[in-house]
Parts: structure tokens; sequence; C-alpha cells
């Protein structure tokens, strides 16, 4: 009797079937770095389908069961956003257009990855006529466990891409502010504790500007010129990193982070760029009045102005500037600009050289002396496509006819007269290129990528001759260092003096270490590598 209840114990345990296959895939997928791999919760979902059932009927409704659960597990091993943030961004997701969403869908099937897959499966049934791949796989991920408790599952990644190192364009050596010295081991807890000290002392900086404008200051205007996806990494993969824009300026901000992915973030972060900066869910509530940039130019007599080639509807763009950056000025009239290409919501993205020629025959007939212009333009979007099409238009292209439309648009400045202070400061990349995170096109988590961006500062109408060439600020830099060049030179008499010495202008700018963050990922340098943190949870080194 009892070897016979003993063998019927033992039919019981009847493996794992189809789902080897599943953690197979996940294997494969963790190797080349593809998963934010939780060994324990894979551990637990196998024990739940190993777990021996005297009734085979159990033990099928166990397999549907554990359908669901097993593609909620496998989402939430991937880079993929949460439930949260897909939640969140529900009511702009249906705002796209339905030909953005094919063109989404499309991206985001991997050919070869499906290639792949099927040769796998074959494997796997060859090989699964001679041999227990339940006992295979049992035994990894318990080894997997085993490796998780010494340190993360990650460092079973191949050693070149556990923790890449990244490079920025020349930068030196970081100078550490005070309290943030980056000396300690990077694990979870020493990481959080230094984003904690990172914030802490960000909270302490704010621009000075002064109560007053001496009586020989200068009038000008100052163009703050805010373009929707556009990174170093954009311009290198579409080869228009040599553009003649790029010489047009004075000073190049080459290793600026825009701490963020996303439009309605960047540009609540770049109206509040006189105090240091803030982590995301501090954008949403109150702040010092003092960190308002343009508030700061509106009290020395500079008349605030915005302009955009769309209509802000989108994300609630227009109402975030307003409630969250503060920045009331009426948005000047699009009547009469043609529409130059389609928004991937459908709707229209004005052209960008007639509103700037509008922009500035407003000012040359303007009796104010001094104006702060807020400019927000979109058309390298991604998803943006050409004037009755339905097909997303390439980047490329796009990016070289804006290119050279702000070229002209300088040109034409320096042709006026008139004296402005242009500032380029992009809200994030476009990510051409996807990496082993999110494909290209997605910008749900701030990668160094996304967030390194190119700034460049023009003066135009000074005395002093310019200098052949741009003057380049390699050291790390962000949105307060913004802030603090335009108060450098609000009394106007840079526009004045017979020679400028743009080194001593940028000398000591405010110098803020990388980080970045959108609603549910924080992304940050430590010890020159990037690391990730998701939803709250530990830190992990950001895969390439």
């Amino acid at each position: 009797m009892d070897n016979t209840s003993s063998t019927l114990r033992g039919s019981w345990w009847r493996g794992l079937g189809g789902w080897n296959f599943y953690f197979l895939i996940k294997f494969a997928l963790l190797w080349y770095g593809y998963l934010n791999f939780h060994a324990l919760s894979n551990l637990v979902f196998l024990a739940w389908l190993l777990f021996p059932l005297p009734n085979l009927r159990l033990h099928r409704l166990r397999h549907w069961i554990s359908l669901p659960i097993g593609f909620a597990l496998f989402w939430h091993d991937t880079w993929l956003p949460g439930l949260s943030s897909i939640m969140s961004q529900g009511s702009q997701l249906a705002g796209f257009s339905a030909s953005y969403l094919l063109d989404l869908a499309n991206r985001f099937i991997n050919w070869e990855m499906i290639g792949a897959g099927f040769v796998l499966l074959v494997l796997y049934l060859f090989v699964a006529q001679w041999i227990r791949v339940t006992v295979l796989v049992s035994l990894m991920l318990i080894w997997l466990n085993v490796l998780t408790i010494a340190g993360p599952a990650l460092n079973l990644l191949p050693s070149n891409a556990a923790t890449p190192s990244v490079k920025l364009d020349n930068a030196p050596a970081a100078k550490a502010p005070d309290g943030l010295d980056q000396s300690a081991p990077p694990t979870s807890a020493n990481l959080t504790a230094w984003l904690n000290r990172f914030y802490d002392s960000e909270r302490q900086r704010v621009t000075h500007f002064p109560d007053a404008l001496p009586a020989d200051s200068q009038p000008f205007d100052i163009l703050v010129i805010n373009i929707c996806s556009l990174s170093w990494s954009d311009l290198n993969v579409a080869q228009l990193r040599n553009h003649p824009l790029w010489q047009h300026f004075d000073i190049l901000l080459n290793n600026y982070n825009s701490a963020t992915g996303y439009s309605g973030p960047a540009g609540i972060r770049l109206l509040r760029a006189s105090c240091g900066q803030s982590s995301h869910s501090d954008l949403y509530k109150a702040t010092d009045a003092r960190c308002y940039l343009f508030d700061n130019l509106a009290k020395l007599g500079f008349k605030q102005q915005l302009m955009m080639d769309h209509t802000g509807v989108f994300g609630n763009y227009l109402k975030e500037l307003r409630e969250e950056g503060n920045l009331q000025a009426p948005l000047m009239s699009q009547a009469g600009i043609a529409p130059e290409v389609t928004s991937f919501d459908g709707s229209p993205v004005f052209n960008d050289a007639q509103l700037m020629q509008r922009w500035l025959d407003d000012r040359t007939k303007s009796s104010d002396a001094r104006s702060a212009t807020f400019y927000n333009l979109i058309p390298l979007h991604d998803g943006t496509r050409e004037l009755g099409s339905t097909r997303s238009a390439d980047w490329q292209p796009r990016a070289k006819v804006l290119f050279d439309q702000l070229d002209a648009f300088l040109t034409n400045l320096e042709k006026s007269g008139r004296r402005v202070m242009v500032l380029v400061v992009p809200e994030h990349g476009a990510a051409l290129q996807g990496d082993k995170m999110q494909m290209s096109g997605l910008r749900d988590i701030p990668s160094p990528d996304i967030t390194h961006v190119p700034v460049g500062i023009k003066f135009v109408g000074m005395k002093a001759p310019h200098q052949g060439q741009p003057l380049s600020v390699d050291t790390p830099t962000s949105l307060q260092a913004i802030s603090e060049i335009v108060s450098r030179v609000v009394d106007g008499q840079v526009f004045n003096a017979p020679n400028v010495n743009m080194s001593v202008l940028t000398d000591n700018l405010p110098q803020t270490p990388v980080v970045s963050e959108n609603d549910n990922a924080v992304v940050m340098m430590y010890q020159g590598k990037p690391w990730i943190r998701l939803n709250g949870g530990d830190w992990v080194a950001y895969p390439q």
C-alpha cells in the first residue's frame, strides 16, 4: 500500500512542459541584457508550476490560471513601462493618431528576436526528447537566486554590458559638490543615499539676480528656443553634428543634462532654472518665487512673451507652463502662419521660419525696450509626418530643415541690428537609436543618450568682434547654468563692451551631476557609470 501511494505521489510531479520554453526565453534575454530579472519572483512562479497536484483537471486549470500570471511576470521582468506609468500616460496615448500607434507597434516587433526565439523553440523540442529540461531550468533558477543573494542578478551579464562606461564629450573630471562624494561602493542603499543628498544640496542653490538694473544698462532681448527631440546622440546618428548652425554660436555647453525625457517636465524645469534641480514630483508642487527665471527677468523690465509652433493642447503642455512654470504671457498669434508638418496627434505644426520672422517684426515695431521670450517648437518630435501623409517622416531631413531655418534666422538677426541673446536649449533627445531598455522613439526612461543635449548661446548685435569658433564648456552643467549665464549679462553691457571674453563669462558656472528623472524612472551617473531605478525599486547598472 505504501509503495502504491508513493508511486501515485510520484506521478503528480508532471514537470513544466511548455513553461520550460518560457524560462529559456527569459534566460536568453537576461544573458544579452534585455531583462531586469527578478530571480525570487520567478523561483516562486516555478514552485507554483511544479507543485504536485493529484488531479489532472486541476493541473490543466493551473496552466490556464498561470497564463496571465506568467505574462504579468514577464512584463515585470522587462524594462517596459509599468502599469502605473501606462495608466498615467493613458490619456496621452489616446491622443496619438492611428497611424502613429501603428508605427510604434511596428517598431516594437523585432523580427530578428522572433527568428532567434523560433530557433530556440526548435532546439528545445529536439533536446527535450532525451533530457529532462525541467531539471535544468529549476537548477538554473536556483543558481540565479544564489547569485542574487551575493549581488545583483545582472552580474550574470557579460562584463562589457553589466556596467558600461558612458563618456560625454571630452568631459573633465567633475568637481563633486560638497557632500556628493562618490567614493562609496555602488550598492542600492548607497545610491539612494547619494540621490537624497543630491536633492538636499540642490535645494540650497539659487541664482542671484540684481534688485534693479544699473543706470548704464543696455536694453536687449532674450530669446530662449526650446527644441523638442534633439540630443547629441541624435546629431551623431543623423550625421548633423557639423551643420553650420553649431558654428554660429558664441558658447556651446557640450555636457549639458536636460534632466528629463518628456516635454512638460522639461518646460517646467527650464522655467524654474533659477533654483537647483528638483525631483520630478516636486515639479508639481509650489516652489520659491526666486526659482522662476522669467519672473526674475520681468522684475528687471523684460516683457514676457510666449511663442510656440503648435497648439500646446497635447499633454496639457501649455497649461503646465502656466500653472507650474508661472509663465502667464499670452501665446503669440499663429494666424496666417502656414502649417509645415503634421504632429503625431494629427494637429498642425506651424512653419518656424515664418514664426521667427513674425517675432522679429513684432520686436522691431514694439516700444518695449526689453523682452524675454520662451519659444517651444516640435517639428523633430517622433511621429511627425509630412502634410497629407500618414507615414512618419524621417528625422534627419526634418532636422536639416529646422537647422537651416535657425541658421538663416540668426543671420537675419545680425543684419537687423537688434541686440538679442539667443539660447537654444533642447528639451530632450528624440531617441533615434534605441537600446536594450527601450526601443527607438521611447523616452519613458531618461537615458544619458536622451538627456545629453546640445545648448548653444549667441549674442547678436555686440560691438565686440565675434570669435572664430564657439567657446566649448565641457564641465557637467544643467538648467541652473542657463539661469546663471543670463544673470551675468542681464545689464546688457556685454553688447556695449569693445571686447568680450567668453571664457570669463562662463567661468565657474554651476556644475550639476548627471541625474535625470521621469515619473517612474531615475537615471544617474555614479563613478562614471549610469545606474537606473524603476518604480522606486533597487538600483541596477544601466545595460548597454
